[in-house]
Parts: C-alpha cells; structure tokens; sequence
C-alpha cells in the first residue's frame, strides 16, 4: 500500500513539475500564454509633414492591465514649408543649398504620456490597437546656415570661395553668388535654445507574433508651441514668407521592442 502511494505521489510531481516547465518555456519564449508583462521599451522610426525625419525611444509601464505610462525621448528637425532645394546654374559642380534659408533647426522632445488599449489581441495573429497622448518641454535649436559663396577677382572667370553664414541683407548673398552649402557643422557653436511645449495623439497598432515582442506602426499629430518665432527661412522681395511659433505636423512611425515582467 505505501509503495503504491509513493509512485502516485511520485508521478503526480513529476506531472506538475514537467507542466510548470513547459508554462516557463512558453512564458520565456513569448509564446501562447497570453500573460500581462507589465514593463515595455521601445525605438522607433518616424516620418512627419513638417518636412522630416526622426527618432524615438519609449519606455512604459502598467498602470491597469489597460492603460500605461509612457516616458518617450524624440529628436526630429523641422523645416519651413516655403523652403526650396537649389543650386547655381551657372556652375557645373555647384552644390546644393536651400536660398533664404536662415537656420537648421532641430528639436528635442522629453515627454510623459499614457497609452489606454482599445481593444487588447485573441491571438498572436491579431491586432491590439491603441491610443496615445504625451505632453512636455520641447527644445529647439537653431543653427545657422553657412554657405560657400564667390567673390569676382581680376581674372576673368576665376572666383575666390569664403564660407560665409548666409544674411538676407548682405547684397553678396545673391542667389548667383551662392556656390553652395557649406560643411554642416559650420557655425555649431552659435547654435540657438528656443524652449516651448509641445502635446501628441496617436493611434497605434501592435502586431508582433510573440507576446513579449513590439512591432508597433503608429500615426498622429504633434503640435510644437514657443513663445518667439524661430527664424528658419528670410523673406525676401521675390519670396514673402513668414516663420512661425507653432508648428502642427502630421506623423507616421514604425516602432520595435520587448516586454518583460
């Protein structure tokens, strides 16, 4: 009788500890068991109509099995809508530069949001789909454009070559005398702070195939505020533009990540 009862016992245990590893295996894995990891981080890639590109790193967690609380980093660079890539027709091998162009500008986008699910995946082939809002500080810099521009000499079709930052009211900053743009990083060090705010909404739809894996593509609108008008592009005679303090642009981004308790 007692031996009868130990091999039951034993195989009992032996049956729990064979499920309770595979439930590890599955859980380690990203696999079918649809559990709440209630940590996540991500890197993304966007796409805005302000005339860019940029980054984005998120790092969120559970507050509800339904809604998160998200902390994201995003750099992105802004233009102005009237901005216009040319170059010199009179020279060969002149490089490109946008004309009027006053400043680069780049901005910097620390912000605190929630994420709420709409409605949460059945299955690993399904789509969860979501809402987002972030607020926080957004950080502009301004850096001047410098060009390479021409200087007649006295011998007929040879020209001196200074890199000069580009003035609207310098009479030699011609659109003829502009041989191109010059080295990016000239002029770093006079780089511009205009600090703001700036506010988000997105849709977005999770469609990895493992439960502890993100692929996310995400579209919404930001909108960036500043208290002074950022001088992008000058206004000339023969193009009247005026720069803005608020800058609304529509975006579309792919991000990529893990989950994890």
């Amino acid at each position: 009788m007692f031996k009868r009862l130990a091999f039951f016992l034993f195989v009992f245990c032996a049956s729990l500890t064979a499920s309770a590893q595979d439930a590890i295996t599955v859980l380690e894995s990203g696999g079918d068991l649809n559990v709440l990891y209630r940590n996540e981080a991500s890197f993304g890639l966007l796409a805005h109509s302000s005339g860019g590109f940029g980054l984005n790193y998120r790092r969120g967690k559970h507050v509800t099995a339904k809604r998160k609380r998200v902390f994201e980093f995003e750099a992105v660079n802004i233009r102005h809508p009237k901005e216009v890539k040319t170059v010199n027709p009179y020279f060969e091998n002149s490089k490109g530069f946008y004309y009027g162009k006053m400043n680069s500008v780049f901005v910097f986008r620390p912000g605190i949001g929630f994420q709420n699910t709409l409605f949460r995946k059945g299955d690993v082939k399904s789509v969860e789909i979501r809402y987002s809002y972030f607020i926080g500080p957004s950080l502009a810099f301004a850096k001047p454009v410098y060009l390479e521009i021409l200087h007649d000499t006295p011998k007929a079709y040879e020209f001196d070559l200074t890199t000069e930052k580009y003035s609207p009211n310098n009479p030699n900053h011609s659109i003829e005398n502009i041989y191109g743009r010059a080295p990016y990083f000239k002029g770093f060090e006079e780089t511009k702070l205009y600090p703001g705010l700036y506010g988000k909404f997105g849709l977005s739809f999770e469609f990895a195939d493992l439960h502890d894996d993100l692929k996310v593509i995400e579209a919404g609108v930001t909108v960036d505020a500043y208290p002074k008008v950022i001088p992008i592009l000058a206004s000339t005679s023969n193009s009247p533009v005026s720069n803005r303090q608020v800058y609304t642009s529509l975006y579309i981004s792919f991000f990529f990540g893990k989950k994890w308790f």
